[in-house]
């Protein structure tokens, strides 16, 4: 195929040029910075950029974003303008172009806190957390309706959606993008939900950084990392490399059985094999050698508690199976001469 990958000099999108290339087809980039393959850098948001670049193509895979959770309510316009006005060019553009694959980056976050069930109630989704009860400690949500202790458990792709931050909100809003324009010219659509993923590439000393990069900047200044809350939250650490195959498998797919033409068909990216955030960062601390982490009491208001995913749809049809292993993941993000930015 010839594919279009935006972000394609980021973290991530880096990582899938290269397993496209490994698997025979042929990549252009689109990114803001160089990225090595060819064209000058140009931005999504460039309507006549991204016509161009769409020219002999046959599917893309959309990876350009500002992601992380945001510092304050001043990232606002930032979010909005690259993550839902980016998007929405780039559809129209492929529209235009009449390019109908489309491999979307979208993210755990959309769903907001995880699955929990309530011994009383069954299934149930609890609502943000109040701050009087992070400040005092109490990190665990409560049943909605009891108000009784719950149970968490796994996600799946049909769990309804309820975002808790502004880039959360942006990439459930480019799904909804993605969907109407499949609907709209009967392209398909598959929005791969990344869970938390660390790897070589990921970049460094940035608020916008995930948690593992984070951790991983603080043992290379020799510090100990900081685990928010009391460190037992649960994520599920999926590597960048598991991350680039799951993109070509569902380009793949897409190009020879498009999944729900005219539609969105979303799956969980994930491991399979989740850990507590406390877990994560004294595994990167034994594997770097460095101090151990220091668990600090603190929250941030967007944060959700637990949040894991059943993987069980990417396995069943785009035949995805995670192949790095946590520690040797880890082990791997830990060398330096392997995660510089």
């Amino acid at each position: 195929m010839n594919v279009l990958l935006t972000g394609s000099a980021g973290f991530i999108g880096s990582h899938i040029a290269e397993a496209l290339t490994a698997a025979g087809h042929r990549v252009r980039g689109l990114d803001t910075r160089p990225d090595g393959l060819g064209d000058p850098p140009a931005d999504v948001r460039d309507a006549a950029a991204v016509a161009r670049r769409l020219e002999d193509v046959d599917a893309v895979c959309h990876q350009a974003a500002k992601v992380g959770l945001g510092v304050d309510v001043s990232d606002l316009p930032d979010y909005t303008s690259v993550n839902v006005q980016g998007t929405a060019v780039l559809l129209a553009e492929m529209a235009r172009a009449g390019v109908g694959a489309l491999v979307l980056a979208s993210s755990m976050v959309v769903y907001g806190e995880g699955a929990y069930t309530c011994t009383v109630h069954g299934l149930v989704r609890p609502g943000p957390r109040p701050e009087d009860a992070l400040r005092a400690g109490r990190f665990e949500p409560p049943c909605p309706a009891c108000g009784e202790p719950l149970t968490p458990g796994a996600v799946g792709e049909e769990t309804p959606p309820g975002p808790r931050n502004v880039y959360a909100d942006t990439k459930l809003a480019q799904e909804h993008l993605a969907a109407s324009w499949a609907r709209a010219t009967g392209g398909t659509v598959a929005a791969l939900r990344y869970h938390n993923v660390y790897g070589p590439r990921m970049p460094r000393d940035t608020p916008y950084a995930g948690v593992a990069a984070l951790f991983r900047s603080r043992l290379m200044d020799g510090l100990a990392p900081l685990v928010f809350e009391d460190g037992a939250q649960r994520r599920d650490f999926v590597h960048v490399r598991d991350v680039a195959r799951a993109g070509v498998l569902a380009l793949e797919r897409a190009a020879a059985a498009p999944p729900e033409p005219g539609g969105l068909r979303a799956y969980n990216i994930a491991s399979g094999d989740p850990r507590s955030v406390g877990a994560m960062a004294g595994a990167l601390a034994d594997a770097f050698g460095g101090p151990r982490p220091r668990v600090t009491g603190d929250y941030r208001l967007g944060d959700v508690r637990h949040i894991v995913a059943r993987p069980d749809r990417a396995r069943r049809e785009l035949g995805f199976r995670p192949a790095v292993p946590f520690a040797e993941g880890m082990a791997e993000f830990a060398r330096p001469h392997v995660t510089s930015s």
